[in-house]
């Protein structure tokens, strides 16, 4: 909101003139005109206080942030400056347990197996029949009269604790529906962990590029300052110039894998990652080293794995479907009654009741299918039980690995690198070193850099793999 002044004056002169109207000429005239034009003036600041006043609770209102949820469209940058908060890894599996799309779709898995159990529990239906006898053949009035109408209900009674043994299986099915559900969990958790620490990868490689393209640029500026001196030739700038090219491109290519990054783990957080404005709080250099026992190891992951628990579930989920298909093959019995009524000759009253003989259907099928899976759930259990323990074992040798390449760093070498290019740049500038030997100290320092942090996410990825080999927070 702004206010555009005029150039040409709206009121009247007061002093006679030009401008002045007819009414206004004349000594006293001209006193009556400018005591009215004066309160006027003193009207109008009055009138912009009051309009700015009503206005500003509506400037504010247009101004202020727009909630994420309610936001379709694309941010602006101002925007997108004001929300974006750093996040630890804490923060980041607190917002995928709330928001992640693929676990919410794993929990209507659990629903649907859980809408299961209603059905379970219900009684059959009763059947309500009706029927009209002896109707004549040939049309005719006595065709609307039947002469005897039959009026009868039904009931089945389940036998052999069907409902029972049906509600039992339900429940199985539930608990196993609800460990396939900690399998994901288990997994998805896992994963989002892993794109945090990518974040925290690329952004320290884009900071390290920024870095050395930041110095690169002092030495170039500092080498033409030398140029122009004659203390050195044109083909030492050049060759400077040129190898500018390759900090650059570095930093291009690290600023691209950390938006690259950062986008994946917005996207795994859930919600619309265009407006998620996050970033991972840290810095990948920062780690712990543990010590792991492998048979401490190895009974956290038997106690702890969820595909293991499936597994065994799946073996109980099975037992309780044998029981209740074994139920199935007791005939179920249907006792009715039901009023015939004669026109004119009163009405009979019957009851009785049908069972079905099994001599041929016996439930065979389900049956059979219902052992075969309780094989099959002991061959998974099996098979996942040596899988466990073939996974704890896998990555302890891979941690106790990434533990030693963590502990060559520890000497300090990367304390030698830095001190190497200090006292490169210093005799640069007394003189006693080439360029060249400092750009050398640079790209080392840089690549020596580069794999420390390299090797602090692969040992964060080790440690990782130990966590979802026992299902357990080692961190």
């Amino acid at each position: 909101m702004y206010f555009q002044t005029s150039k040409t004056n709206k009121y009247p002169r007061l002093l006679g003139g030009r401008g002045v109207p007819a009414s206004c000429r004349g000594r006293v005239a001209r006193q009556e005109c400018a005591a009215s034009f004066c309160h006027r003036r003193a009207h109008f600041p009055a009138f912009l206080l009051l309009f700015t006043l009503l206005i500003q609770p509506a400037y504010s209102q247009d101004s202020s942030v727009i909630p994420v949820a309610a936001t379709n469209g694309p941010v602006s940058a101002q925007q997108s400056t004001r929300q974006t908060r750093a996040i630890t890894l804490d923060d980041a599996v607190s917002i995928f347990l709330q928001q992640n799309l693929e676990l919410a779709a794993a929990r209507f898995d659990v629903d649907l197996v859980d809408a299961e159990k209603l059905s379970a529990k219900l009684w059959p239906n009763p059947e309500v029949g009706f029927e009209a006898g002896d109707v004549p053949i040939t049309f005719g009035p006595s065709i609307l009269k039947p002469q005897k109408y039959a009026y009868g209900i039904s009931q089945t009674f389940e036998l052999g604790g069907k409902r029972q043994k049906r509600v039992d299986a339900a429940n199985k099915e539930y608990e196993l529906a609800q460990a396939e559900f900690q399998i994901v969990l288990w997994q998805l958790t896992s994963d989002v962990k892993r794109k945090f620490y990518s974040v925290l990868l690329t952004k320290s490689l884009f900071d390290l590029a920024k870095e050395n393209k930041n110095t690169f640029s002092e030495i170039v500026s500092h080498t033409n300052d030398v140029f122009k001196l004659g203390e050195i030739s044109g083909l030492d700038l050049k060759r400077l110039e040129i190898e500018q090219l390759t900090f650059d491109n570095d930093v291009a290519s690290a600023e691209s894998d950390y938006e690259l990054a950062l986008r994946d783990l917005r996207f795994t957080l859930g919600g619309d990652y265009r407006v998620m404005n996050v970033e991972a709080a840290g810095a990948i250099d920062y780690y712990q080293l543990y010590d792991f026992t492998p048979s401490d190891l190895r009974d956290k992951a038997i106690a702890a794995r969820p595909d293991l628990k499936a597994a065994q579930l799946s073996e109980t989920a099975a037992d309780a479907s044998i029981r209740l298909q074994n139920a199935q093959r007791i005939p179920d019995i249907t006792v009715g009654a039901s009023i015939e009524s004669v026109p004119g000759a009163g009405s009979t009253y019957n009851v009785g009741f049908s069972i079905p003989i099994p001599l041929s259907d016996r439930n065979q099928s389900e049956r059979a299918k219902a052992l075969i899976q309780k094989m099959r759930a002991q061959n998974d259990q099996q098979f996942i039980a040596n899988k466990v323990l073939n996974d704890v074992d896998k990555a302890m040798v891979g941690y106790q690995i990434q533990r030693r390449r963590v502990e060559l760093y520890r000497t300090g070498v990367l304390t030698k690198i830095n001190d190497v290019q200090s006292l490169t740049e210093i005799s640069l500038k007394e003189g006693e070193s080439s360029i060249l030997e400092l750009l050398d100290a640079i790209r080392t320092r840089r690549d020596a850099l580069a794999g420390f942090y390299q090797t602090i996410y692969d040992y964060q990825m080790s440690l990782l793999d130990l966590e979802l080999a026992t299902a357990t927070p080692l961190q």
